[in-house]
């Protein structure tokens, strides 16, 4: 086989190959045998007509597709490993000539992958905000695990106030006609921690067990509902119940009630641990994100539009598997945001994605990362406890899906690459910013 190489554009490569006419012949006559094994001839059993016969019954432009299904892996694989070439996606025929007897001519490009320029990527000094733990976070976590366990009583001889829940009728108008959606019954609402729009919650406050009245609100300027955003609204109301919260008291007694507590000095300690926990954990998370950030921006990289489009591509039937899990049509996102809003985002995470990538694999290439084994048995055992199954069960449902497998290595190597980074760079922590 004979291969010349001609390149068109920076990342793209004519592959012109000439495969030998034994070769072809060879291919030619098993597909000859292999299509007579499935068709009805008229006077011969399957897989028993003489080639000239399946050559009328079929076509010889059919037989021929068949040759070249069985001549391309082959000689397409031989190009890229003889040419040491770096593709990215399955190299594509653009024209063939196949006569038979003769030596096979194909014409097919390969896109290869973009050559990244690394910039600066180790002994780096990145600054990263501390997520220092807040004055009261201690006290708002206690308050919150009281509220935990609080409980609701019903009150009958006051009007509700800021903190109580109440069980309420509303029905919705915007310019005298009913809102759509916009009415509920026996519906609990903590007045305290709603999430209704501004003004509802706070007009329900001082009115009286039973009564009926009249709220207005005014619909938020980027309300989801077109129809309604800025729309002046009344609601009519009628209170079913008021409740009011009681708390516990905070002391050994609840300790011990919350957990492996003997006093409440034991209790907020575990709750400080808890606290500063997760301050060292958003701190990694976060001094991670600005290093890798600061090495992908300084590396440089052009990247063809056909492998945005792929990942674009890829990344939309995502957004939709997932949108329609959760009940929402894609129709209806792209009337929302408008399709050329929502395609450019996903165009640009498409570009961010790719160029995340590159850098990685080129990292792991000047310094000779690798993956072994345990790194992927570790991916493995990662989604196992996400999903709630046995890493051997995740390998058995998912480990025969090249794309999965490949998706799965390349986090593995994500992470490898983010351990090198950080042990390799110096992160200074520093105050954060007065908003």
């Amino acid at each position: 086989m004979k291969v010349t190489l001609e390149k068109e554009q920076a990342n793209l490569v004519k592959l012109d190959i000439t495969i030998p006419a034994k070769d072809a012949v060879d291919a030619y006559n098993q597909a000859v045998r292999t299509i007579s094994q499935y068709v009805n001839i008229d006077g011969f059993r399957k897989g028993k007509a003489p080639r000239a016969v399946v050559e009328r019954h079929v076509g010889v432009e059919r037989i021929k597709q068949e040759a070249m299904e069985r001549l391309m892996p082959k000689a397409i694989s031989e190009a890229i490993s003889e040419n040491k070439l770096d593709v990215i996606a399955q190299p594509y025929i653009t024209s063939y000539e196949f006569n038979v007897g003769e030596d096979v001519k194909v014409v097919a490009k390969a896109e290869l992958r973009p050559e990244v320029t690394l910039g600066q990527y180790k002994d780096l000094t990145v600054k990263v905000e501390d997520a220092v733990v807040p004055e009261d976070a201690l006290d708002k976590s206690i308050e919150a695990l009281l509220r935990q366990h609080s409980t609701l009583e019903l009150v009958v001889d006051r009007p509700a106030n800021e903190t109580d829940t109440v069980v309420i009728d509303f029905d919705g108008y915007v310019n005298g006609e009913k809102i759509q959606g916009g009415e509920g019954k026996k519906y609990p609402l903590d007045l305290g921690h709603s999430n209704f729009i501004p003004g509802f919650a706070e007009q329900i406050v001082g009115h009286k067990l039973d009564e009926e009245f009249d709220i207005n609100v005014k619909f938020p300027e980027d309300y989801h509902d077109e129809k309604l955003k800025g729309q002046d609204a009344v609601f009519k109301i009628k209170i079913h119940e008021i409740k009011e919260r009681k708390m516990p008291e905070l002391n050994d007694e609840f300790a011990q009630k919350t957990g492996k507590f003997n006093t409440v000095d034991e209790l907020k300690a575990d709750i400080q641990k808890y606290l500063d926990s997760q301050r060292e954990r958003t701190n990694k998370i976060n001094s991670e994100n600005e290093l890798f950030k600061q090495v992908v921006d300084a590396a440089k990289v052009d990247i063809p539009q056909t492998m945005i489009d792929r990942e674009a591509a890829s990344l939309t039937e995502d957004y939709k598997h997932r949108l329609a899990a959760q009940g929402i049509k894609w129709e209806s996102l792209v009337k929302s945001q408008g399709e050329d809003e929502l395609l450019k985002n996903i165009n640009e995470d498409a570009a961010v994605r790719i160029k995340n990538s590159l850098v990685i694999d080129k990292i792991a290439k000047e310094e000779n990362i690798k993956l072994d084994p345990s790194d992927i048995e570790k991916k493995f055992s990662e989604l196992g406890s996400a999903y709630g199954m046995s890493a051997p069960d995740i390998i058995k449902q998912f480990g025969r899906n090249p794309d999965f497998i490949a998706s799965i290595s390349q986090q593995a190597l994500n992470d490898k690459i983010r351990d090198f980074l950080a042990e390799n760079n110096k992160i200074e922590f520093v105050e954060p910013a007065k908003k």
